[in-house]
């Protein structure tokens, strides 16, 4: 199968590594961009673009040059990272590239709790004043990060009340953002799909699920504001990263999260993996909850 040039983004990483590999599959061409070139995959097709840090203008546009869509993950949280993405927008249209297929996420918009997705939405925002078709791919928490999250004393700590959260598997953003690429139609041009799990589920729901499967018990326990702030306090991190992780669960409490879409196995034509699937498929992101782990 032969197609105009994708360029994806953060190829080494959870979500780009994932489009990659299943773009290079149906033998498009595609071009891995990466901060660290040598961190990225090597896929059969595929060529290595130089580094290109997205506030690098000129890395961006040699990277982009020839490039027909850009998959465009967003960079790693930093207080600039707006500016990042602008500088990448721009450097896709200073070189031609006709269309933007732009990893965002859910309730993204000028105002949102979760301080990450007023950054989305000001991404959103500079796409649609670029003059590129465009697509925009909102997702909501990871699956993968509700595990994650949970400390070995088998304790889910956060400010997220009795909210729910429809959480949502790389796998299948991945299988969503791969058919919006691969479809070079237009049906998809202005189009902004949540990308959701099958169901909404409160924290002390999720706790309970993976206490079945850790075969211990898992609890969850709801934070105040205050209470969040000084139980993350000793990671080092700067305001600005702990306000990110923090908001981000104070967004379940609004109910800013607890969104249900249909575009997953509208755009995949497979079901959404619900929590339960997802732990069932990767025994290894709860595997220091186990006795002995």
């Amino acid at each position: 199968m032969i197609g105009p040039l994708t360029a994806v983004t953060g190829a080494s990483g959870a979500v780009g590594g994932r489009v990659a590999r299943r773009l290079a599959r149906t033998g498009v061409p595609v071009r891995l961009l990466g901060r660290d070139p040598s961190r990225l995959p090597d896929l059969p097709g595929a060529v290595h673009a130089p580094a290109a840090p997205y506030g690098d203008a000129e890395a961006m546009r040699r990277a982009l040059d020839g490039a027909h869509t850009l998959f465009l993950v967003s960079a790693h949280e930093s207080p600039d990272r707006v500016r990042q993405h602008t500088t990448a927008v721009d450097a896709a249209v200073a070189v031609g590239v006709e269309r933007i297929v732009y990893v965002s996420f859910l309730g993204a918009a000028p105002d949102a709790t979760f301080t990450f997705a007023r950054d989305h939405w000001h991404t959103e925002a500079h796409i649609r004043t670029s003059g590129l078709r465009h697509t925009f791919l909102r997702d909501s928490w990871y699956l993968a990060g509700l595990p994650a999250m949970t400390g070995a004393d088998g304790v889910l700590r956060g400010p997220g009340g009795d909210g729910r959260v429809a959480a949502v598997a790389h796998e299948d953003i991945a299988d969503a953002a791969t058919a919006v690429l691969l479809d070079e139609g237009t049906v998809h041009d202005g189009r902004v799909y949540d990308l959701t799990g099958p169901e909404a589920f409160t924290l002390a729901e999720a706790a309970e699920v993976l206490g079945r499967f850790a075969q211990r018990p898992v609890r969850y326990v709801p934070e105040t504001r205050e209470e969040a702030y000084a139980s993350r306090a000793g990671y080092g991190a700067e305001d600005w990263e702990v306000a990110g992780w923090v908001t981000s669960y104070e967004a379940i409490a609004t109910g800013e999260m607890a969104a249900v879409s249909d575009a997953v196995p509208a755009l995949t034509g497979h079901p959404a993996q619900s929590l339960a699937t997802y732990l069932e498929e990767h025994p290894d992101s709860y595997r220091h909850l186990l006795a002995g782990g």
